[in-house]
């Protein structure tokens, strides 16, 4: 087996001046304190505590007369600002990469361009970047970018300035700048991906390949060592994150003749030596168990210690505890409560005699030849270590909401709790939570922690990727006519947006209804589930614009299919003009009363016997249906009513004429 290390492994050049910086001011002498780890390493911050260098997590812990030490991520402008008035010395060690995006998103503020950061929203880089403007964007990604630019509907000229964090990939920046490129006409792109990371990660690539197996050192925490192990995956199967030596495990690397090492920008150079020592033992360990395999294989089935996994054989359930054969001189045992994470399982159910188990040793009892074991510890790692899986193959997983709090929401995955923050619970920001609680919902897992027991899933995430699946289906079937039903999403003095399906459309004001509105309010409301149907398209601009007023719904139509000449009709009055008075017999038809029809006698003016708002019943007398116009008469009902009156009055005269002869 060969081991080769890339010669870009270790420290940056702003991590090194940051930790030289901490060196030096401890040994002036000075009560030093760090505003958060120095660096994404553990060892160097232990190293750091035992010369008596503190870290604090706010300005308001640090007291007049400290040093405090700005790490290499940076911070907000506002931080500097409570340091100062804490009164205490600010020595500044951000990394003058990461100080050059403070600046650039700065002046972009004081230009009126919002600034557009590419990203992990959570890493202290960019939150520090986003602390020198007042209001920017954050993306992690091109399809968080594709997705807020197909929602947020703003024009080709807005003025954007776009940087990405220092450890941001070159693949993933350069898709983020195309995607910019093809909305924004007022665009302006700084490429700020540290060149020392480029080439850190482009080596990575290039050695993973050439290797059968690729060690990455440095903290899990820090997003520039993740980064990497992610990159190597991609081109060797076999690739494992330590944090020191003493997590290497000579197995993973059996059958393998060459492997290679890299490090995080925050590992120091001797854990990187001592890693590249203790593979050069496990070099020669290899040959010696090829040598001697058969000895050592005895040795290892007798040898037994704390924190090892191993196989066994179910040989009896008493009243307290399952018997188990090691394959050992010694005798294993698990207790009741170590069985099964659900206290309400009884072993009986799961353990039957002569199953195979995996378990944990507890404790071994060399005195009294016993093992103590435990299968709900050994369950619990491997629970731990789905998710570590599902986390990293962005896997979607279902879970039970079991709380609501302050932050979120909580879910239960395989009896691990899972905290969602509320923005990506998928709940509108003021929804109802509460309401989730006891919902089986799916989500990816976004960050495992196993030290803290921290892990953090999105609902929203599995929301957007069914989101996107939607919208590529509509996009794909997408023709003119073809009918939707979709819900308002918002509206706008000119119109509607319709969600049909993951794709927002817009219906015109114009588009809402056959009467004239001044307000899309007046026919919907957001939240309405309504039946619209496509006007056009453009695909590129991604852009649709629907309709929702039909030919069943125009008035007119309506009109004719229910009224006829003769017809008397309730109608009204609606204005008042010099010739006449327009009355309404539907909501956007009216009909016209001439001044002549309006009394059965002549008039001034219209207004000298109607006003407007007036409810009166007039006669239909005539439709004209090309132009449509409707002739409407007060006076035609008023004579009909006077003739019935004479008739009536003559026919009563008849008979008194009768009853008198």
């Amino acid at each position: 087996m060969s081991v080769t290390i890339a010669q870009s492994a270790g420290f940056c050049f702003g991590v090194s001046r940051a930790v030289e910086l901490v060196e030096k001011a401890a040994s002036e002498g000075k009560t030093v304190v760090t505003l958060g780890p120095i660096i994404h390493n553990r060892h160097v911050v232990n190293r750091f505590h035992d010369l008596g260098i503190r870290v604090i997590e706010d300005p308001s812990q640090a007291q007049p007369g400290m040093t405090v030490i700005i790490r290499s991520h940076g911070v907000a402008r506002a931080v500097y600002e409570a340091l100062e008035e804490q009164g205490v010395e600010i020595l500044d060690a951000t990394c003058p990469f990461v100080k050059r995006i403070h600046g650039i998103v700065e002046k972009a503020e004081a230009e009126g361009r919002m600034p557009i950061i590419i990203g992990t929203p959570s890493h202290p880089e960019v939150e520090g970047i986003a602390g020198w403007c007042r209001e920017c964007l954050i993306f992690e990604n091109g399809e968080q970018l594709q997705e807020w630019i197909e929602n947020s509907r703003i024009s080709e000229d807005f003025p954007v300035s776009m940087v990405c964090q220092t450890t941001s990939t070159e693949i993933s920046w350069k898709n983020c700048v195309e995607i910019a490129k093809k909305l924004f006409t007022n665009l302006k792109i700084f490429d700020t991906i540290c060149r020392a990371t480029e080439s850190r990660q482009t080596e990575a690539a290039s050695l993973s390949a050439q290797c059968g197996a690729m060690v990455v050192v440095g903290d899990a925490k820090s997003s520039n060592t993740g980064r990497l192990a992610m990159i190597c995956r991609e081109h060797c199967d076999r690739v494992c994150l330590v944090d020191n030596a003493s997590e290497l495990q000579p197995e993973f690397f059996r059958g393998i003749t060459k492997v290679g090492i890299t490090a995080g920008a925050s590992t120091p150079a001797w854990i990187i030596k001592e890693v590249n020592k203790t593979m050069s033992e496990i070099i020669n360990a290899d040959a010696v168990q090829e040598e001697n395999f058969a000895e050592l294989l005895e040795q290892s089935i007798k040898t037994l210690n704390t924190g090892d996994k191993v196989l066994g054989i179910v040989t009896g359930i008493g009243s307290t505890e399952v018997q188990v054969d090691l394959g050992t001189k010694h005798a294993g045992y698990i207790p009741y409560d170590e069985v099964s994470t659900d206290p309400a399982v009884k072993p009986e159910d799961i353990l039957h005699v002569g199953d195979e188990i995996e378990v944990f040793v507890v404790r071994v009892n060399d005195q009294e030849g016993t093992v103590q074991l435990s299968k709900k510890k050994l369950d619990g790692i491997k629970v731990w270590d789905d998710l570590a899986v599902y986390a990293e193959e962005k896997t979607t997983v279902e879970g039970v909401i079991t709380e609501e709090n302050k932050g979120g929401l909580v879910a239960t995955i395989k009896g691990i709790r899972v905290f969602i923050p509320a923005s990506q619970s998928g709940v509108a920001k003021g929804g109802d939570m509460a309401g989730m609680v006891g919902q089986t919902v799916s989500l990816k897992i976004t960050e495992v922690n196993r030290p803290r027991r921290r892990v953090i899933g999105s609902i929203r995430a599995v929301n957007a990727e069914s989101r996107k699946a939607s919208q590529e289906k509509i996009w794909a079937e997408i023709e003119v006519g073809k009918k939707y039903h979709g819900t308002v999403k918002s509206l706008t003095s000119y119109g509607a947006f319709v969600d049909v399906g993951g794709v927002d459309g817009m219906v015109h004001v114009s588009e809402l209804s056959w009467n004239h509105i001044k307000n899309p309010a007046e026919v919907v409301k957001v939240g309405d589930e309504i039946d619209v149907y496509v006007i056009s398209f453009d695909p590129e601009k991604r852009k649709i614009s629907l309709g929702y007023k039909t030919a069943e719904m125009n008035p007119w139509n309506q009109f004719m299919t229910n009224y006829n000449v003769g017809d008397i009709v309730d109608a009204k009055i609606v204005k008042l003009m010099t010739f006449g008075a327009f009355a309404e017999i539907l909501p956007g038809v009216d009909g016209l009363i001439h001044i002549s029809q309006i009394a059965n006698r002549r008039i001034g003016k219209p207004e000298d016997v109607l006003s407007e708002g007036q409810e009166v019943q007039v006669k239909i007398v005539d439709v004209d249906a090309e132009h449509k116009r409707i002739s409407l008469s007060i006076r035609a009902l008023l004579e009909e009513t006077a003739e019935e009156a004479e008739e009536a009055e003559v026919a009563e005269e008849a008979e008194e004429v009768v009853e008198a002869e």
